[in-house]
């Protein structure tokens, strides 16, 4: 039977592997979206991959995850001409100043 165990123990480490792979596709912990004071979102664990889209313009962001955000003020993740994206930290919030308009969308930054 020490072939059955180590075929056990093979599987199981195979997929705990596999699990712990799959979670570092998403930063954990939430990132909470305000329009003034009314909530517009709040997204639990979200992929580090790709663009964010806020559903609507937002004033204040909170980003309580393990990864750092970069805030924008398009629906695409780009950079206007002109503009600049703003840098979040793990664990800080932020709230849009006048002259740049509301966050439409937001990535992680590279690590």
């Amino acid at each position: 039977m020490p072939s059955s165990r180590s075929l056990a123990a093979l599987v199981g480490i195979v997929l705990s592997g596999l699990a712990l792979s799959a979670c570092q596709d998403q930063a954990s912990g939430q990132v909470v979206a305000r329009n003034g004071l009314r909530l517009v979102e709040t997204l639990s664990n979200p992929s580090i991959h790709g663009c964010h889209r806020f559903p609507e313009g937002v004033t204040h962001v909170n980003n309580q995850t393990q990864s750092s955000l970069l805030l924008y003020t398009t629906p695409d993740c780009t950079v206007p001409q002109g503009g600049q994206s703003t840098y979040l930290d793990i664990g800080a919030a932020d709230q849009v100043v006048s002259a740049t308009g509301l966050w439409r969308s937001f990535s992680f930054a590279p690590e």
